[in-house]
């Protein structure tokens, strides 16, 4: 089962997912902002989703849990290389090729979160965390 406190940063996290794909999705983009928000997208990450420790996932789940973090982080990767690839573009042909790219990366990252948010829930959240 999945920690309640997991479940909420995964809700945090795929909520900024998906406002940043409302912003991407804008026809008058700025480029710039985009790339601050994909910065802070990518820290978030990092300081509050692979931290979660695995042990606190029940022993049936922690394989599912485990291969969908591990897409996510290899979308997170492939986004921060899309942002390159964004921020290098000069004809508007391939900015709009950049970016429908980048909305389709957010779309598959709000999937994984939609995935890993259907794990049940963990009973014991009331009692300090699983202890599994």
């Amino acid at each position: 089962m999945l920690p309640n406190f997991h479940r909420l940063k995964y809700l945090e996290f795929s909520e900024i997912i998906q406002q940043l794909h409302a912003k991407a999705v804008k026809d008058n983009l700025d480029v710039a902002l985009l790339r601050q928000k994909i910065g802070e997208l990518q820290q978030l990450f990092r300081q509050q989703i692979l931290p979660l420790p695995e042990e606190d996932v029940e022993s049936t789940y922690v394989s599912r849990v485990r291969s969908i973090r591990t897409e996510i982080s290899k979308q997170m990767r492939l986004l921060e290389m899309d942002m390159m690839f964004l921020a290098g573009a000069r004809q508007s042909s391939t900015t709009q090729t950049r970016l429908l790219g980048i909305c389709d990366r957010l779309q598959t990252l709000i999937q994984y979160c939609h995935a890993i948010l259907q794990t049940p829930r963990s009973e014991s959240e009331g009692e300090g965390g699983s202890q599994r």
